[in-house]
């Protein structure tokens, strides 16, 4: 059974940080491009970063600069690192895996972990 677990999420005063970390099990870590998305409240969910098995990534424009994915492979673990934290980057994120061989055809998400930004 595939699991994906996030966790550091929390309230932080803006200009703050947060690393997020996300623990897979039960899938071949190695072959899955792993993703962060967040929903804000009212909005639909959107991808925040993606890394690659082989480590490149990339961005949504608002927080490149500010965030920083990475992966352990030997750990089975992607983290987001967030600096330089807004009230607008409140919101709920979540940790996406998909298989770079299309199979299985379709992600799987974690239950998310909440990111609140006071200015």
């Amino acid at each position: 059974q595939v699991q994906l677990v996030e966790s550091g999420g929390g309230l932080v005063q803006a200009g703050g940080s947060l690393r997020l970390s996300c623990a897979a099990s039960g899938l071949d870590f190695s072959i899955n491009a792993m993703g962060w998305y967040y929903r804000a409240p009212g909005k639909q969910r959107e991808l925040v970063a993606q890394i690659t098995p082989g480590g490149r990534t990339n961005y949504k424009d608002s927080v490149k600069g500010r965030f920083t994915a990475s992966r352990d492979n030997a750990k089975n673990t992607v983290y987001l690192q967030m600096n330089s934290l807004k009230p607008e980057d409140t919101a709920l994120y979540y940790c996406n895996a998909r298989s770079v061989t299309g199979s299985p055809p379709y992600p799987y998400w974690g239950q998310g972990t909440q990111v609140t930004v006071s200015s």
